[in-house]
């Protein structure tokens, strides 16, 4: 099965998904989306820096707290060619 990439002309964001989350399920900051995805606050800044990346056991447990599927989440983490340009 091949491995599935970023589409060409997209970029990655997690600040998107993270963004989602926090608006869909109205919490106050990251440390409260820390606390619901029962992960270190320090886990979502480097999320947030790009400097982790989301793996899949913290994309599954965002899938459970959000109702978000799991494609919809994939979505949210990239941003489309034509968005970097307008930003």
């Amino acid at each position: 099965m091949p491995i599935r990439r970023i589409p060409d002309g997209a970029e990655y964001d997690p600040n998107r998904v993270l963004d989602a989350i926090i608006n869909k399920l109205k919490l106050k900051n990251d440390a409260a989306l820390s606390r619901l995805l029962e992960v270190a606050p320090p886990v979502i800044s480097k999320i947030r820096h790009n400097t982790l990346p989301i793996g899949a056991t913290l994309l599954l447990r965002m899938h459970e707290v959000s109702d978000y599927s799991i494609r919809e989440l994939r979505a949210l983490m990239v941003r489309p060619h034509a968005e970097a340009s307008a930003a």
